[in-house]
């Protein structure tokens, strides 16, 4: 029964009557470019790169901070004879100070920025995900209408012959007026349900154009998604690997470093400072020393911010048992979807062969005489639901498989095979987690991806 559908969509040239036959596009090809052009992961990519940076910025407040600063003056005042004078003065400083001590609280914000690193990646990739599936979506949909406008272009084509014969057998007496008006009327409800199904292709092709960034090309027939073999499988792949699992752990653990860093707050920090001051006449001053000091008391704040985030861990962890369970629904729900699909192709296909036989059979007696043009037409509608069904559940067991892989959490260009490059997550961490400065090598490398990316 599946072949069904691959004969209806080879009307697929309806849909693309202006794109070079050249070769059929595939499905692999339109996530393949929609991956590659997608404004929404160039988007949250980006995130991850600012997410990144946070890393740096946090391991910066272990290192030593350098900082020059230089002033001149100049004074008009009474001198001792009764006149004017100007006096000038000019200085220049280079102070240096490096945080010794401070209760872990910038360890506890580095391992805390990591894990929201970490957190961020896996949210990407479930952006990935939507990105691929709504590319599937759109695909199929596509098919969906191309087929249905197929079908009703054929049964356009079905009632006219019958408005034709019921016209002919008119003309000879052997029907009345009301069996060329029962074809008429038939005839025009079948025109506007026509018009509405090219409406709903026209739609189908602006989603496209939306979900991958370009019109959609000569499309052959999508194949099924590889999925697990069973329910029981497919849900434990969803909880070892599906991205807002994995994202929603990551940020219970960031919560848990925050409560930790909050309770730092009271420890003592100690830091090294230093300095020299060089004034117009040459004479320095130089300085160092170390600074110690722990809050006694601050108004409550530090304790009601170590509240704060044990309760901002409380809610991290409810999220996390209730993604949980929303995945392990999903995944259930789609293999639902696709135990219900597989049924209605079954079904579907037993009641095209019993329309179609139905409607022969009637046809060849309504020329006998033995049965009005109402009850072929009504045949005929019933064989154009049956076919429509058909499709529509043969598409539906496709989708359902690429719903199967979202909700394990594999609907990934790299779990595809897509033919393309695949986006690295950790590649601009490795270069900005040590936080090099803007001139160093590794700055200047900076500079050249962010360039490279920028165009």
């Amino acid at each position: 029964m599946r072949r069904i559908l691959g004969s209806l969509v080879m009307g697929i040239g309806l849909a693309a009557a202006t794109a070079p036959a050249l070769r059929a596009e595939t499905l692999a090809d339109a996530l393949a470019f929609g991956y590659e052009h997608s404004g929404l992961l160039e988007q949250n990519r980006a995130l991850l790169r600012a997410a990144d940076e946070d890393v740096a910025q946090a391991l910066s407040a272990l290192r030593p901070v350098l900082n020059w600063s230089a002033d001149a003056r100049a004074t008009r005042g009474p001198d001792p004879a009764g006149g004017t004078a100007t006096d000038t003065a000019a200085s220049a400083s280079l102070t240096a100070s490096l945080l010794l001590y401070d209760g872990g609280a910038s360890r506890y914000a580095i391992d805390a920025q990591k894990a929201l690193v970490l957190a961020t990646r896996e949210s990407l990739r479930g952006i990935e995900q939507q990105v691929l599936q709504r590319i599937v979506e759109a695909y199929l949909e596509i098919q969906r209408a191309i087929a249905f406008v197929d079908l009703r272009q054929n049964n356009l084509r079905l009632i006219t012959q019958e408005l034709r014969a019921a016209r002919d057998r008119f003309e000879v007496g052997e029907v009345t007026r009301t069996d060329v008006s029962l074809a008429e009327a038939r005839l025009a409800a079948a025109r506007s349900q026509l018009a509405a199904d090219e409406g709903a292709l026209t739609q189908a092709r602006a989603e496209f154009r939306a979900a991958v960034g370009r019109a959609p090309g000569n499309l052959s027939p999508a194949p099924d998604a590889r999925i697990p073999s069973s329910l029981a499988e497919a849900q434990n792949i969803a909880r070892r690997t599906h991205p807002a699992l994995r994202e929603a752990q990551q940020r219970v653990t960031v919560a848990e470093l925050n409560i930790a860093r909050a309770e730092a707050a009271t420890r003592p920090e100690m830091t090294l400072s230093g300095g020299i001051t060089v004034n117009d006449d040459f004479d320095d001053n130089e300085r160092i020393g170390i600074d110690v000091g722990a809050p006694i008391y601050a108004g409550g704040r530090i304790a009601s911010q170590v509240r704060q985030a044990q309760a901002r861990r409380d809610a991290a962890r409810g999220d996390l048992l209730n993604t949980a369970r929303t995945i392990e629904r999903n995944v259930a729900n789609a293999y639902s979807f696709l135990a219900v699909a597989r049924a209605g192709i079954e079904a579907s296909g037993r009641e095209v062969t019993a329309a179609q036989l139905a409607f022969d059979g009637l046809r060849e007696e309504a020329a006998l005489g033995a049965r009005t043009t109402l009850d072929v037409l009504d045949a005929e509608q019933d064989l154009l639901d049956a076919r429509t069904n058909l499709v529509s559940a043969q598409i539906d067991e496709t989708l359902a498989t690429y719903s199967v892989l979202a909700a394990t959490g594999q609907l990934t260009a790299q779990q595809l095979g897509l033919a393309v490059q695949v986006y690295d997550p950790a590649a601009y961490y490795n270069l900005v987690r040590n936080a090099p400065a803007a001139k160093s090598e590794q700055g200047r490398a900076l500079d050249r991806v962010l360039e490279a990316i920028g165009r």
